[in-house]
């Protein structure tokens, strides 16, 4: 048996809490939240002492992402178009809404536009999707191998900018070169700032 907490409401646990190791005033722990029992298999849990009050965490580890997901379009014309729908539904599927979500889509726009112009036209562009808490991740891989670079134009240049956009306006981003000779470029965007 397993129990879970969630704020709001007292219940305790099974058996008595002793008082937390070293609390110098000997006072007994109190756990806070409201309980369910699981039945959910050899789950071991401990007690952490936070000030008067003790907080039940699973040893499993973190909760896994809201969202895990991925495409393959081909680079093509359409593809930037594609990939922007597809985030954009994707990651309101998993509750990022408003700006967020319209950034993240510009973004993911952009890093595909560049597969298509900078990778081998016709070959499979993967676009991958990881919503994990608050911080969304997409990343486009391609079997191109150049390195994307934030470069500084004139005004008047016609096209150029999508990586200076992914510059400012994500939380971070990245590339990496791949083994087979493709390039993954990634960013995220922090949807709680």
């Amino acid at each position: 048996m397993v129990l879970h907490a969630a704020a709001g409401v007292d219940r305790p646990a099974a058996g008595p809490l002793r008082a937390a190791p070293g609390d110098p005033a000997g006072r007994p722990g109190r756990a806070s939240g409201s309980w369910s029992e699981r039945q959910d298999g050899p789950t071991s849990c401990t007690l952490v002492t936070v000030g008067d009050v003790r907080d039940l965490r699973s040893r499993r580890g973190a909760p896994p992402p809201l969202l895990d997901e991925e495409v393959v379009l081909t680079a093509e014309r359409s593809a930037p178009r594609q990939a922007r729908h597809w985030v954009m539904r994707a990651v309101a599927a998993a509750g990022v809404g408003g700006a967020s979500n319209q950034v993240i889509e510009l973004l993911a726009g952009e890093l595909v536009s560049n597969a298509v112009v900078h990778g081998p036209a016709g070959e499979p562009v993967r676009v991958a999707v990881r919503v994990d808490g608050y911080v969304v991740r997409v990343a486009v891989t391609d079997r191109g191998g150049g390195q994307p670079q934030v470069r500084s134009l004139e005004p008047t240049a016609a096209s150029g900018r999508g990586m200076a956009l992914v510059d400012a306006l994500s939380t971070s981003w990245g590339s990496a070169r791949l083994p087979d000779g493709g390039t993954t470029v990634w960013f995220e965007v922090d949807t709680d700032v």
